[in-house]
């Protein structure tokens, strides 16, 4: 059992609690496509320190591809290779999952080229219903299927002549690494797993951050998909919930203003070709209510022995998720705090993230 904590002299801004973070905490999951800057705004944040989402690497060549999952679903993903790769050689591999309702021009493909810098190779993707991978309708919410994704991609990988396919691991990014414990659970051919600002989708839905939503709440919200789901059927029009909205309101929150300050500014903002913009980040109402039957820490011993690292900031609103998913965890496992950081600093802050932390992780475990 090991508990780390990183040192930084990075400056972080303190999170009040905020209130009412039930169903709303979900407004705080999001994404966007190609960045969006052209029209007249208001003086847009400053970029945080370190704050490099867009990162490029003359270490590391890129390469668009697809593959199938199970329920024959295209998987649109990129394959990062390190430029100095032995064509000779079978090499290690790491999947990276984008935060939820992101895409992975947020976040995962700059985890996925950092990691591609130190000798694996890496493969970022985009959820189905999200992004460049197929599903319908867009936007759609399936934690089952978001986890058959990561398998799928184990399936890719190990066909690959250059990756050794008994050495292949994955990292979750927010929501992504509650699906990747899922799929883990299932698919012993995912040999380590790294967390990062963990989401756990089903605990979140079900009871909001700090267990602050009522059943009264939870059963209004699932009565009013349930209404959703008629409104559908008959033709309606589809709607949508949470999210990070292209506006903060004059009453944002500290968590809300986190969000946006990534997915809706030159620092994060991507919007995939078809999107709406008004549309990115935002679930389907009607499927989002699937994440209330989603529990993936349940049996999470049963990765044991395959090692597990979770990392959050310490000041991290998300960060309880980190710590139930270490306690129900079994050996070996590590919980790495990096002092200072908050949820969204860790998804683009490279003098931040531990890369170090990380490399050292999957180096031990996919060892040959």
């Amino acid at each position: 059992m090991k508990t780390t904590r990183m040192k930084t002299t990075a400056g972080r801004r303190e999170f009040v609690k905020a209130a009412g973070t039930g169903m709303a905490a979900l407004g705080v999951l999001s994404v966007l496509g190609a960045p969006i800057f052209a029209t007249a705004a208001p003086a847009l944040p400053a970029m945080p320190d370190g704050a490099d989402n867009f990162y490029k690497s003359g270490k590391v060549t890129v390469q668009p591809v697809r593959f199938r999952n199970q329920y024959q679903m295209t998987v649109a993903g990129n394959l990062f290779l390190p430029a100095q790769l032995d064509p000779a050689r079978r090499h290690a591999a790491i999947i990276v999952g984008h935060p939820m309702g992101a895409v992975k021009e947020q976040s995962a493909n700059l985890y996925a080229t950092k990691m591609a810098e130190q000798g694996f190779v890496a493969l970022s993707l985009d959820l189905s219903f999200w992004g460049e991978s197929e599903g319908r309708p867009r936007n759609a919410v399936s934690p089952d299927i978001y986890a058959e994704d990561f398998s799928a991609a184990v399936d890719f990988l190990g066909a690959q002549a250059l990756v050794d396919s008994e050495r292949i691991a994955a990292i979750g990014i927010c929501g992504s690494g509650s699906f990747v414990i899922s799929a883990a659970k299932i698919d012993p051919r995912i040999k380590a797993v790294a967390t990062v600002s963990m989401y756990d989708m089903g605990s979140v839905s079900r009871h909001g951050l700090r267990r602050s939503q009522t059943l009264a709440q939870r059963q209004a919200y699932i009565a009013a998909a349930a209404r959703q789901r008629q409104v559908e059927f008959a033709g309606g029009a589809t709607a949508y919930t949470s999210g990070t909205l292209p506006e903060l309101s004059a009453n944002a929150g500290p968590i809300e203003r986190e969000f946006h300050d990534f997915y809706r500014t030159r620092r994060g903002a991507y919007i995939p070709a078809g999107q709406l913009p008004e549309r990115a980040t935002r679930p389907t109402l009607s499927s989002n209510v699937k994440f209330m039957n989603f529990y993936p820490f349940m049996d999470i011993e049963t990765i044991s022995p395959r090692p597990l690292l979770f990392i959050t900031g310490d000041q991290a609103h998300s960060k309880e998720f980190s710590e139930d998913a270490y306690r129900r965890a079994a050996e070996p496992k590590e919980l790495h705090y990096v002092a200072g950081a908050g949820h969204v600093d860790l998804y683009d802050r490279v003098t931040l993230i531990p890369w170090d932390k990380l490399t050292s992780f999957f180096q031990r475990a996919l060892a040959a």
